[in-house]
């Protein structure tokens, strides 16, 4: 692993939420968008090399949704950079961590991720996530 990419933050409104943070760190989000598989919009901070990714449920289905009505909002998963996810994937599963997606899935930012479950990383959702890079033309 290369370095944690970001701090997942579940919230109810993305709205008041990116008012919230964007006094707390003096400075609007840097990027939104909507992540259709996941049933998630996102926004974006940059605090120094630091990352925080903020997510609004779409779907009441969603995992976004769920966690929010289990747990309400608060830290949802910390992101791990990798160089090689499906290396990384298969060292996990080694290892004895329980692969939530074995296969990358398209996230947020032009990532590939994968989730491990918080059943075996001390309940704590940990993402692993690659850049996408653009195929040459």
């Amino acid at each position: 692993m290369k370095k944690i990419e970001h701090i997942g933050i579940a919230v109810k409104d993305l709205e008041k939420s990116n008012e919230l943070f964007s006094k707390l760190f003096g400075k609007p989000a840097y990027k939104s968008e909507s992540v259709e598989s996941e049933g998630v919009t996102t926004s974006f901070f940059k605090v120094g090399s630091n990352k925080i990714e903020l997510l609004e449920a779409t779907k009441s289905e969603s995992p976004i949704a769920k966690f929010i009505e289990k747990k309400g909002e608060g830290i949802h998963h910390i992101a791990f950079a990798v160089e090689d996810i499906e290396a990384e994937v298969k060292r996990m599963k080694s290892e004895g961590f329980i692969v939530l997606n074995e296969t990358p899935k398209k996230g947020a930012d032009n990532k590939l991720v994968v989730f491990l479950h918080p059943k075996s990383t001390n309940g704590i959702l940990i993402e692993l996530c690659q850049d996408i890079i653009p195929k040459s033309q």
